[in-house]
């Protein structure tokens, strides 16, 4: 955060504050990283889902840790423990539901901020670590997701830990290793009913310590925008707060709206009925499925035949993320300005959508030969589409400047809002 902070134009008051400030520049820093930051003048609502994210990091593990506090971890007491939570603990209804509900809403926000990265074109240089940072944080969210839904201990549940952990043994090598550690003896039990509850308290903290790690990459490379344009002076830019701020809450307060919504009104709208039987080792369900943020990749799992080729394919389809910055050829960053792309991208964009239905259909008949299809063009997006369309496609027009983009060619704007100087910094940074 350290070119952030050059930007600051904090100037403690009291003495208390100067001597403070002088030994600890905790507020300067939050100065100039959250209120005298520049960022672009075109950002749309898309650009609030960060804001969204860290709220409901903030609500799943002040929940989470109520919750653990009255949790029993153990394959003999769980299911009554969480029912204990539901009926006996003074509004631990309401804890659970708004951790269960929350963890979908994240995942909403997350897949929103995803598909915006990749239609802006936000993973390009410079940013290319800023958007590995977002893929680690995405890898550790759906480890976590998947230990908390182990841990009601209902039948969906314990046949999921057992589903996947089966899974993980396919694994050259290591695969067996894994599973033994998972499970902490031969089968899916107590053992591993208390590591899964063990790392499920511990990943949101390493969450949170990489969301830090991506807060100031944002801050070193300056944010990107809808036009994919960087910042050349001061009338591209406003300050953070309030413009910013402002978006960030309004967006912020209507998502909470959705979410209240679920809780209140719809709570086991987006859970699954057998998880309120308790788990049942020697009984299978009719049609085991996960949560719904995994049905795309449970999909790809299921479309290939062969165990390890599924588990490759599943772990590819969230890696192949990783080499977006490398694999697209193009030199414009935006989709507004790429007709072609921006046609595969929406179609890619349906295609993973399909996927997720599959993936709650059972493995059978079209359903497998859908699933195959949509998986082949998934990979093919990533290794085929963004490759060659980037060195055959003709971009449209770029805007000279990100005020152009607000106000039109030659036009111009009264005032920026920014000190002088203070885009300066995101300018060289392109």
């Amino acid at each position: 955060m350290s070119s952030a902070h050059a930007t600051s134009t904090y100037v403690p008051k009291s003495r208390v504050a100067k001597w403070f400030e002088s030994r600890l520049p905790l507020v300067g820093l939050v100065h100039s990283s959250f209120v005298a930051f520049p960022v672009p003048r075109n950002l749309n609502y898309f650009y609030t889902f960060g804001a969204i994210l860290i709220a409901f990091l903030g609500i799943q593990i002040i929940t989470g840790v109520w919750l653990a506090m009255h949790y029993d971890p153990s394959a003999a007491n769980a299911f009554e423990s969480v029912e204990h939570i539901m009926r006996d603990v003074n509004y631990g209804w309401l804890l659970r539901y708004a951790h269960a509900n929350g963890a979908s809403m994240f995942f909403v926000a997350v897949y929103v901020h995803i598909f915006r990265n990749l239609y802006y074109g936000s993973y390009k240089a410079p940013r290319e670590v800023l958007y590995l940072l977002g893929v680690i944080i995405y890898l550790l969210m759906m480890a976590t997701a998947f230990l908390g839904y182990t841990l009601p201990w209902g039948q969906m549940s314990f046949w999921g830990a057992t589903v996947i952990t089966n899974i993980l043994a396919a694994i050259p090598v290591v695969g067996d290793t894994i599973q033994s550690l998972l499970w902490g003896g031969y089968s899916v039990g107590n053992p591993t009913i208390n590591r899964f509850f063990s790392l499920h308290f511990l990943l949101p903290w390493m969450i949170a310590g990489v969301v830090v790690l991506h807060v100031w990459a944002l801050h070193v490379t300056g944010q990107n925008n809808p036009a994919g344009i960087p910042i050349k002076s001061s009338k591209d830019a406003v300050p953070f707060t309030p413009y910013a701020t402002i978006k960030d809450v309004f967006a912020v307060v209507v998502f909470m709206i959705l979410f209240a919504w679920f809780i209140f009104y719809q709570p086991n709208y987006l859970g699954h009925a057998d998880n309120y039987v308790p788990a049942n080792p020697s009984v299978t369900p009719a049609h085991i499925v996960p949560e719904w943020y995994f049905l795309p990749f449970y999909a790809i799992l299921r479309a290939v035949p062969d165990k390890l080729g599924g588990v490759i394919l599943m772990f590819g389809a969230v890696l192949i993320l990783a080499f977006a910055p490398w694999l697209d050829t193009s030199r414009v960053r935006s989709c507004n300005y790429r007709p072609v792309y921006r046609v595969f991208f929406w179609v890619f964009t349906a295609n993973a959508i399909l996927l997720g239905w599959l993936g709650a259909k059972p493995p059978e008949g079209g359903y497998v030969i859908a699933s195959q299809l949509c998986t082949a063009y998934y990979f093919a997006h990533f290794l085929i589409v963004m490759p060659l369309v980037g060195l055959f496609e003709t971009p449209d027009r770029v805007p000279g400047s990100i005020l152009e983009t607000v106000t039109g060619p030659g036009k111009q704007v009264s005032g920026s809002g920014m000190p002088a100087g203070a885009a300066a910094e995101p300018a060289k940074r392109g």
